[in-house]
């Protein structure tokens, strides 16, 4: 069963994993990406950072869709993983990638996914950010190496997902296992509801 929506979401990123998370809610959308991409402020807190991305990529789309599409409510999300402060984004290539890995390696990090809507034409904007805690189990260096060789975590905030091989690094998830997969489904269908754009959920 769909949701009842009472008007038009954008989901302002060309994540499948974000595309899939709103089909199997039964919400309709459409895509138009964004090209933010900004990296943290000096001192920037990592939450604050993700919510001001999520922000400015739904702002983004926003502005660039016609008058005639004013009211339509544009969705842009950001996700985050953070270990001792330091916040990893997508690796810059395999040796980035099994570094992070390896600061993960036996021990528990954060995963922080902000949500920010936007409605086009108007004033209006939301936005929410939600944590979940994961634990790696621990694994030596060739293991890791191992995985990036899959490629599975190249385009992936802590260069794994936990929703494919990665998910065998993964002993325990604390919180929304969608969060980590990049769009947390309860607070996502809350925050659509809120607004008014979702009339009836399921």
């Amino acid at each position: 069963m769909a949701a009842r929506q009472r008007g038009v979401l954008i989901l302002a990123s060309g994540s499948p994993r974000r595309r899939e998370i709103l089909r199997q809610l039964g919400i309709e959308h459409e895509v138009v990406t964004s090209g933010v991409e900004e990296p943290p402020h000096a001192g920037e807190a990592p939450a604050q950072y993700a919510r001001h991305l999520a922000g400015l990529k739904a702002a983004e789309v926003s502005s660039r869709l016609s008058p005639a599409r004013a009211g339509a409510w544009v969705l842009g999300a950001d996700t985050i993983v953070v270990v001792d402060d330091e916040v990893l984004g997508k690796p810059l290539d395999d040796a980035d990638a099994v570094r992070m890995l390896m600061c993960m390696s036996g021990r528990a990090h954060r995963v922080l996914t902000a949500v920010s809507v936007h409605q086009a034409g108007r004033d209006d904007s939301r936005v929410i950010d939600v944590e979940t805690s994961v634990r790696f189990r621990a694994f030596d260096r060739e293991t890791a190496e191992r995985y990036v060789a899959t490629g599975e975590g190249r385009d992936k905030a802590g260069s794994y997902a936990v929703q494919g091989l990665g998910g065998g690094l993964v002993a325990a998830v604390d919180g929304s296992p969608s969060n980590v997969i990049g769009l947390p489904a309860v607070e996502t269908v809350l925050l659509l509801t809120e607004i008014g754009l979702l009339e009836r959920w399921p």
